[in-house]
């Protein structure tokens, strides 16, 4: 009996301490549990404070109201009237070439590219890239008509990428022709072209930049170009990008292929191709101020090889007999670091400087042959036919 009581006062006790560690609860609240009155500290202490009041706002113009929408808007001219203009005047350039495999075998590859018509019989410009090297060219106009080309009547330019195909049609829709000089960044474009060379097709966009030089391939660069927003594909080299106006203002010739990159296609400016179109059209090739020499870069590996004195420049690596630049005393391994009165430090700098020059009028040329720095005159005369 003695163990029984001694249980249930170690019980009694253990809940009273248990009780005691509940928070919020003490021996007091449990003997006592009368409501405290309102005014009591502890029931004080839950009430939320008041707020504090907000100093005023001080207004930037008291008086001031939104300006009041025109509701006026440039109605731009619709983009599918535009193409319905154009698209008569676009062709789908399709070609084979014969190439050959690691075992020197022949087989056909084929291509496809676009061309506009800028005259009425028969003449179609597109791009030299499209048609080189091609022993079998297709003309498909814009009502399905084709036409199989003469390889003797394409006339190309490698420097510039243009070519003009003759072939045998009359009565042609030709495009109009506008100016580059005219368009501003921001201006609405459309190029059109035989997109994957899977017909005719429009996509539009603005133009980025003018005056824009890429180098596309080793030793050749394009200038004058102008970068457009407008989706440029494979198959659309050579087809017209053109204002909405309807006119030809650039000629789509290449576009940026990296991880990446958007929205950076590329047209050779008609300013820039409309008098090399001309020549090969009336010529069959393009004339150029030529000095005979064939040029390079200076970089640390010809700085190494050859012993180099300058650390900038432009180096010819071959200089041909009785050409202008053999006449004015060059001679291969000299350093050309300004031409005309302005520095180079590329070929691309002297090319462009060369290109712009005038037949039969001589140019300054300081170059260095050794340690020594030398001045010569050279005249440029017309570049040998193709």
């Amino acid at each position: 009996m003695k163990k029984l009581n001694f249980k249930v006062l170690f019980i009694s006790i253990l809940l009273i301490f248990s009780l005691a560690l509940i928070p919020g609860l003490s021996c007091i609240e449990i003997s006592d549990t009368r409501t405290s009155p309102p005014d009591t500290p502890t029931q004080t202490a839950n009430v939320t404070a008041m707020p504090t009041q907000t100093p005023a706002v001080t207004p930037i113009i008291r008086d001031w109201e939104p300006p009041i929408s025109t509701g006026s808007a440039i109605n731009l001219p619709s983009i599918a009237d535009i193409v319905a203009q154009v698209k008569p005047s676009v062709v789908a350039i399709n070609t084979e070439v014969v190439s050959y495999d690691f075992f020197n075998r022949p087989y056909t590859q084929e291509g496809a590219g676009s061309g506009w018509i800028i005259d009425s019989n028969g003449l179609v410009v597109t791009n030299n890239h499209v048609v080189e090297g091609a022993q079998t060219i297709t003309v498909t106009t814009n009502d399905g008509t084709s036409y199989t080309a003469d390889i003797d009547s394409v006339a190309t330019d490698v420097l510039n990428d243009l070519a003009v195909i003759k072939i045998d049609a009359r009565d042609l829709p030709a495009v109009k022709i506008g100016s580059t000089s005219r368009m501003r960044v921001g201006d609405w474009v459309i190029a059109i072209g035989n997109a994957l060379g899977q017909g005719i097709r429009a996509t539009e966009g603005i133009i980025s930049r003018k005056d824009v030089s890429l180098q596309v391939d080793q030793g050749q660069t394009l200038y004058d170009l102008i970068e457009t927003s407008a989706a440029i594909n494979p198959g659309n080299s050579g087809g017209p990008l053109v204002n909405l106006a309807g006119e030809v203002i650039g000629i789509t010739s290449a576009k940026v292929a990296q991880v990446g990159v958007e929205g950076m296609g590329y047209a050779i400016s008609i300013d820039t191709a409309s008098p090399i179109i001309q020549e090969l059209v009336t010529r069959g090739y393009v004339t150029r101020p030529w000095l005979g020499v064939g040029l390079y870069t200076v970089d640390q590996l010809a700085i190494r090889q050859l012993n180099l004195k300058v650390d900038q420049g432009v180096l010819l690596t071959e200089v041909v007999k009785d050409s202008p630049a053999d006449k004015a005393g060059l001679k291969k391994w000299d350093v050309i670091t300004s031409i005309g009165g302005e520095e180079v430090v590329a070929v691309e700098e002297l090319t462009k400087i060369l290109h712009a020059a005038v037949i039969g009028k001589p140019l300054d040329i300081i170059y260095w042959r050794g340690d020594e720095e030398r001045t010569t005159q050279v005249t440029p005369i017309e570049s040998p036919r193709p």
